[in-house]
């Protein structure tokens, strides 16, 4: 184990994944997939879950707001609620 040496001269007992090391490391790289925009399933696969409904349970929380994602969406598609243009060409 790569940390039993920093334990060892820090003077202190190293237990396998008792000081949430583990745990901290997979939340931290779960956190920067999601917010780098990779899906809730890539991430399960990555992690090794074979549910990505346990994937977005255990990681929702650190899913980014997605209000201004839906705006920047509903602003990027205007085009498709606009009246026709008076130059007379229409839809068949």
């Amino acid at each position: 184990m790569v940390w039993r040496p920093a334990f060892s001269k820090a003077d202190l007992v190293y237990v396998n994944r008792a000081d949430g090391m583990h745990t901290g490391l997979r939340h931290l790289y779960a956190s920067k997939l999601l917010a780098r925009g990779v899906s809730v399933k890539e991430l399960a696969d990555y992690l090794g879950h074979e549910d990505p409904g346990f994937t977005l349970r255990v990681y929702t929380h650190l899913l980014s707001s997605s209000h201004e994602r839906a705006r920047q969406a509903v602003d990027d598609s205007a085009h498709l609620w606009e009246l026709p243009s008076e130059d007379g060409l229409e839809a068949a």
